[in-house]
């Protein structure tokens, strides 16, 4: 059946269709490209296909759910990591989802990486200055990044890679994860302590931790106040992790020097758009505009030609063998949000 499957894909841009289509000539899929969101309303043109491809900012809830189901649709196919706009518990039991776990580490991590570097040296700033002929330094001093202290909170394969990077520029790491690799900790040279620490000791902090019930809005005033007055602040994960309110308070009152930021809270209506001839109505985004001493990105962080290929192809391997009908790695448990192979659950059949 894999050949003759019909895929809708929603949210896409010019370079979604390229590598899609590029890496869809080996497998012979039908694919159909629509430039809006996926949600209740536009769930409806998913008739007479029999799986979606759906991105971050798509709302794939429980009304979602129930139309596509009633369109025939038994397969959501996530072209991202993260899956936090799917209602899992809606899902089981009436459409599998399936998504891609890892694309480029490396992409995410080198991006926060630069964001880091950007924020320190002002090269930014420095860049509209010297365009408009003016090449005075004042204001632009940095920092050495060698020997300072970085907390990165999560230590996954996103996490291990930015840590690969920071040993090189001779910082110190320390790290929380709910989970220890105490093998990469020792191999890498990096300190796993809790986050009381990290907060309290680190010059530079970077989250690369899912979104759950645990990490959302787990930085907040209270955990601001604990940290280094004039800590950088780095977010390449989901934009709900921080509480915009309260880091713009703490931008205000100096205790955070700085925030590099992929991922905003509140981005889904903005975040791949182009509003440049627009005015900007959320008035928290205008605000963290206007600050300096923070960098917002749009989400980019995956976004390198070595990513896109293997989010491809992943996602359509993740479609074939579900028509296939073979074993799907790649399968969310409702439960835990692990994959097939390393779901706690599977073994008592209640997952998938």
């Amino acid at each position: 059946m894999s050949d003759l499957a019909k895929i809708l894909f929603y949210d896409t841009k010019p370079y979604d269709r390229e590598s899609f289509d590029e890496t869809n000539k080996a497998f012979g899929f039908e694919i159909e490209y629509f430039a809006g969101h996926l949600n209740e309303n536009t769930a409806r043109l998913s008739e007479g296909h029999q799986a979606v491809c759906a991105f971050v900012n798509d709302t794939i809830d429980e009304k979602t759910i129930r139309v596509l189901k009633e369109c025939g649709v038994s397969l959501i196919a996530l072209r991202s990591a993260g899956y936090n706009n799917v209602d899992l518990k809606a899902a089981h039991k009436n459409i599998h989802v399936v998504r891609v776990p890892a694309y480029s580490p490396y992409a995410v991590a080198e991006h926060a990486a630069a964001l880091m570097l950007t924020l320190n040296r002002k090269t930014h700033r420095a860049y509209y200055r010297t365009r408009d002929g003016n090449f005075s330094i004042s204001g632009l001093l940095g920092f050495d990044m060698h020997g300072k202290t970085v907390g990165v909170v999560g230590t996954g394969k996103i996490g291990k890679c930015l840590i690969a990077i920071l040993k090189g520029f001779g910082c110190k790491v320390l790290a929380f994860d709910k989970y220890q690799d105490k093998k990469a900790a020792q191999d890498m040279r990096f300190d796993y302590v809790p986050l009381e620490q990290l907060y309290a000791e680190a010059d530079i902090i970077s989250l690369h931790c899912p979104l759950s019930k645990e990490t959302h809005h787990m930085i907040n005033a209270d955990s601001l106040s604990r940290m280094k007055k004039g800590v950088m602040i780095i977010n390449t994960s989901r934009g709900k992790i921080i509480e915009t309110e309260a880091l713009i308070n703490a931008l205000k009152s100096r205790q955070v020097g700085s925030a590099g930021l992929d991922v905003y809270e509140e981005e889904s209506e903005y975040f791949f758009e182009d509003f440049s001839s627009e005015m900007i109505s959320d008035d928290t985004l205008a605000r963290l505009l206007m600050f300096p001493n923070v960098l917002v990105t749009s989400h980019q962080g995956f976004f390198t030609q070595e990513a896109l290929a293997n989010i491809a192809r992943t996602t359509i391997e993740n479609i074939r063998d579900f028509f296939d009908g073979k074993f799907l790695e790649n399968e969310i448990c409702y439960h835990c949000g692990a994959g097939a192979s390393a779901c706690r659950h599977r073994q008592k059949q209640r997952c998938f």
